[in-house]
């Protein structure tokens, strides 16, 4: 990244609609409680349909029967979609047990879906169910306090079961770093456990009274692999370990993915180097990194208010040089650290603890029983038998982790029986969809259910050039907000109509570069011409192991994108 000349520490100007919500909500309570209460509307009302997103919830509808249901003269058929808190995506066999249970009973689809936030999320929960959906969190441990809105949401942790003690060291530090920085409102607690309202005044020492100006993400990642995709995330820890202990990070902020169509303010960027801490620092750094972005972050423009455009606007050494007069140290020079890949390891694993790690690929993360692959079903049998845990990965995928040898067999059984084990190729292991259609409303064009065929199309292509065993890291987004991290793909679909995309190509394997769009509003048939031509020229011309993205940078096919703040649109 290039420094810019310093602007403004703050930006000032007439604030959003969304500061005067949180600043009026009672620290986030609103009359969400009284809400709940409404049976005229399956939805939320007035500000409580934000305030919700506090809580881990997104109001949604089926988009497919909305139609059908305006000209009954039915409102539409509102349902919640619930997000889970799950620092690192460690989840217990017993947890599973009953988020499993919940989803067969009390959601319109009964699936559960893993996330590329390294949690799982609810689909079509009524507003009577929404309570219990809380309750039921809180009986086994888990929360969803936090996980969309203007705070800090869920922190990612590379699944590293081989490396298990770094990985274990990495997982703990993403806890404290979650803990560190939830809300302190009582209201999550008030509103869905039924706890009784303290008398003392609410605080909000790190997040402050209105929070943060947009939504912040954190990660903690262990080199040598990116599966957590660090560049599309605020702030970013990278371990280093000495002797196989870990021992400090690497701090990268100002990362993130999401754009407007056409809007040139907004753009894609990868994160920016700030130095090494010593394990120590590590709370205080992250306080100061979201401090000061909650104080000089954009309020009067939320397509403007991410972190990435404050570094990009008041300079990236002043946002650091505050970081450092806030956390009270001085950063010091980056360590060596290298990614090699961000895919996960399909299949059995042995990690250093001669315990085995299987790792289960979930297509786009839907866990739900289909014709011949019951996957929801055998994923509940390997439950109730194993003694370890599972890891959601940040690629959709499940890890049954911490598996004795005298275990294999068994959930190997379940698992192959349930369709879990299926074998597919390397293309497919590397291709990831947003949920898209029909629930989410920012959808403009398919992505779940566009994704499977789409890949057997791509499968095709690497087949007739005769490279069926190469992988070209592919995302779809129905949107440009960037859930389906398709602007760290080698090949990104970006939604723009139904039916429509804009083809992005030029990232890289490990996730360091940002795609340019290629060809823009177009079908999948023009979509598929494009990749017929590119993999032709990149199965005849490429170098020894160079991926498709870097050949296509190589080749002069597609310019590098250097500098997204100024050059992503030309």
């Amino acid at each position: 990244m290039s420094e810019k000349h310093p602007g403004p520490l703050v930006v000032e100007g007439k604030l959003s609609d969304a500061e005067r919500l949180k600043r009026e909500s009672n620290y986030l309570r609103g009359t969400i409680k009284e809400d709940l209460q409404d049976g005229l509307t399956g939805g939320f009302r007035g500000d409580n349909f934000l305030l919700i997103r506090f809580h881990g919830m997104y109001q949604q509808d089926d988009r497919d029967i909305r139609a059908e249901r305006a000209e009954q003269k039915l409102e539409p058929r509102h349902a919640m979609m619930l997000r889970c808190r799950l620092p690192g995506g460690i989840i217990t066999t017993e947890q599973w047990r009953a988020i499993d249970k919940f989803a067969e009973d009390k959601t319109i689809y009964g699936s559960i879906r893993l996330t590329n936030r390294q949690t799982f999320q609810f689909h079509g929960i009524l507003k009577k169910n929404v309570k219990p959906a809380h309750e039921m969190l809180h009986e086994v441990g888990l929360d969803a306090l936090a996980t969309a809105n203007d705070v800090n949401r869920n922190v990612l942790c590379t699944s590293n079961p081989v490396e298990s003690e770094l990985h274990q060291e990495a997982y703990e530090w993403a806890k404290k770093l979650s803990e560190h920085l939830l809300p302190r409102t009582r209201a999550y607690a008030e509103i869905w456990w039924d706890q009784e309202k303290v008398a003392t005044t609410d605080e909000e020492p790190i997040l402050g009274e209105t929070y943060l100006p947009r939504k912040f993400k954190t990660t903690v990642v262990v080199p040598p692999q990116n599966d957590v995709d660090l560049h599309a995330n605020d702030m970013n820890f990278i371990a280093i370990a000495k002797d196989g202990k870990l021992v400090g990070f690497n701090l990268l902020v100002g990362g993130g993915l999401s754009i407007e169509h056409g809007n040139k303010a907004t753009y894609a960027r990868t994160a920016s180097e700030f130095g090494y801490i010593p394990l120590e620092h590590t709370l205080a750094v992250a306080e100061a990194v979201v401090t000061t972005q909650r104080d000089w972050g954009n309020r009067t423009d939320r397509k403007n208010a991410k972190t990435k455009y404050t570094l990009e606007r008041v300079g990236v050494e002043v946002f650091k040089a505050e970081v450092e007069r806030r956390a009270g140290i001085k950063f010091e020079p980056t360590r060596a650290y290298e990614f090699t890949g961000r895919g996960d390891r399909i299949g059995w694993v042995k990690g250093i603890d001669d315990k085995w790690h299987l790792t289960l690929f979930i297509e786009n993360g839907r866990i739900l029983d289909y014709p011949d692959r019951p996957l929801k079903t055998g994923l509940m049998a390997i439950a109730k038998i194993h003694k370890g845990d599972f890891r959601l990965t940040a690629n959709q995928n499940l890890i049954v982790a911490g598996v004795p040898a005298s275990e294999k067999a068994a959930i190997e059984k379940i698992a192959k029986e349930s369709g879990l084990m299926n074998a597919v190729k390397p293309q497919r292991e590397n291709s990831m969809a947003c949920v898209s259609f029909p629930t989410c409303p920012l959808a403009m064009a398919e992505a779940e259910r566009f994704l499977p065929q789409f890949v057997t199309k791509v499968e095709e292509v690497l087949e007739k050039h005769q490279v069926p065993d190469e992988h070209i890291v592919t995302r779809v987004t129905g949107c440009p907000n960037g859930c389906g991290r398709a602007l760290l793909a080698e090949i990104g679909l970006v939604g723009k109509a139904p039916g429509r995309y804009n083809l992005h190509i030029g990232g890289n394997r490990i996730g360091t570069r940002i795609p340019r769009m290629y060809r823009e509003n177009i079908t999948e048939l023009e979509i598929l011409a494009s990749i017929d031509e590119l993999v032709g020229r990149w199965a005849k011309e490429r170098e020894a192991d160079e991926g498709f993205g870097d050949f296509t940078i190589r080749a002069g096919i597609i310019r590098p994108v250097l500098d997204p703040a100024r050059d992503l649109w030309d």
